[in-house]
């Protein structure tokens, strides 16, 4: 991908499982300001469906989401 998203933080995640990757990604979540976007990057299965779960629910916006050999990464960035 030429016109990467540049993120303004990144969470390594990788290790981790259910409920970690999820917990971490609010804490980093809550220190963003508007506008700035967090990359996260996980092999926990159950993040495919937790990390987007928890964008929707946080009203953020999930700019990317694609899974490469057996990790996850995740581009969200806060809108409100």
């Amino acid at each position: 991908m030429g016109d990467q998203i540049k993120p303004d933080r990144n969470l390594d995640c990788v290790g981790l499982y259910c409920p970690e990757p999820v917990f971490r990604t609010r804490q980093e979540i809550d220190k963003l300001a508007v506008g700035e976007v967090l990359e996260v990057i996980a092999d926990d299965p159950a993040s495919e469906e937790d990390i987007p779960r928890l964008v929707k629910r946080l009203g953020l916006e999930l700019l990317e989401m694609h899974k490469e050999k057996d990790q996850f990464r995740f581009i969200i960035k806060k809108i409100k």
